[in-house]
């Protein structure tokens, strides 16, 4: 059996997965808990929380571990978690993936920033920053980022055994998909191969801090008289750059021939045009570029271009996103 290296007042080894829907935040979740209790004899429960079932929607998986003699009657989301799995760097755009964190609780991010550069953004004072490729490791290898961040989630849970988790996952995926079991276990064993952490002392104010439960912005003793809605659902607030998962269309503008192929595949209206007169005068509309705030990178713009002045291309930490990105007239108007 294996032993927990620490454990909350209840006697739970406690671990949030923060992810977008299309990740597999949820099958790792469940992947984690089984192998916790079939594989190590812990006891164990792993669910998942999320809204619509929809590809870039935030999704939590909650999973707990205790000793086989500890009942567990607590199937509440996990507000205190010893270690956290990061699906992807851009939900700190949106969400407070480390809320309820201990000073010295182990953070893995989904990502090609530096510990440092996390430290910063997470705003933490202690503890351990690991960072994984777990994208461009599910690119390489043809399979998803979860399989990727289980396996360097495996070097910091130290009580469970690798193997056994491989043995889950072959028997996962060998029944309906035998191809994808080589796979997944080459994508397991670069994750924990290839994860690379920091560790940072412990602020000593932080660590005799308080945890205070968040407190919703809006709610029955806070809202706007009469129920009014001050931030209603608008398309210039929505930001679809969350759900890419590591591609996005490059654009060539010089070989561009303004056919409007790639505007008429793009679900989410991307493309950004501009009236100019062509080599006679005469008004025509030009491709000025990409608003890739609402770009969730399914790509079908570049299959639909004749002319290739669409590239599929890796979405690095360069800002590539943020410096190319062509804002439609109405956001304009909204920052004026």
């Amino acid at each position: 059996m294996s032993k927990l290296p620490k454990t909350n007042e209840l006697g739970f080894f406690e671990i949030r997965l923060e992810s977008i829907g299309g990740l597999g935040a949820n099958l790792a979740g469940k992947l984690l808990s089984e192998d916790g209790v079939v594989g190590n004899g812990l006891n164990g429960i792993g669910f998942s929380s999320y809204g619509s079932e929809k590809k870039g929607s935030p999704v939590k998986a909650h999973i707990r571990f205790c000793d086989p003699d500890t009942n567990i009657r607590d199937t509440t989301p996990i507000e205190r978690p010893h270690l956290v799995g990061i699906f992807h760097d851009a939900l700190f755009k949106t969400i407070d993936c480390t809320s309820g964190i201990y000073p010295d609780s182990t953070i893995l991010v989904n990502s090609l920033k530096t510990p440092d550069e996390l430290k910063t953004i997470m705003k933490i004072s202690g503890g351990t920053i690991a960072i994984v490729d777990a994208t461009g490791i599910a690119l390489e290898e043809q399979t998803k980022a979860n399989t990727a961040m289980l396996g360097a989630l495996y070097r910091f849970l130290d009580f469970l055994d690798p193997e056994s988790m491989k043995q889950t996952i072959r028997r996962t995926f060998e029944k309906k998909y035998p191809h994808l079991v080589e796979p997944n276990i080459r994508t397991f064993d670069r994750g924990f191969n290839e994860v690379q952490f920091k560790s940072y002392l412990l602020d000593k104010e932080a660590e005799h801090k308080p945890f205070t439960r968040a407190v919703p912005l809006l709610g029955y003793e806070t809202q706007a008289i009469g129920g009014t809605i001050i931030n209603p659902g608008n398309s210039i607030l929505k930001d679809l750059s969350i759900s890419r998962a590591g591609m996005l269309p490059h654009f060539h503008q010089e070989k561009c021939i303004n056919c409007a192929a790639c505007d008429t595949a793009c679900p989410d209206f991307c493309f950004v045009w501009e009236e100019q007169p062509d080599k006679k005068g005469r008004p025509q509309m030009f491709l000025k570029g990409i608003d890739y705030q609402y770009c969730k990178g399914c790509l079908k713009c570049v299959t639909a271009c004749p002319v290739d002045a669409l590239s599929e291309e890796r979405e690095y930490n360069d800002g590539y996103a943020d410096k190319n990105r062509v804002p439609h007239v109405f956001d304009l108007a909204l920052q004026n």
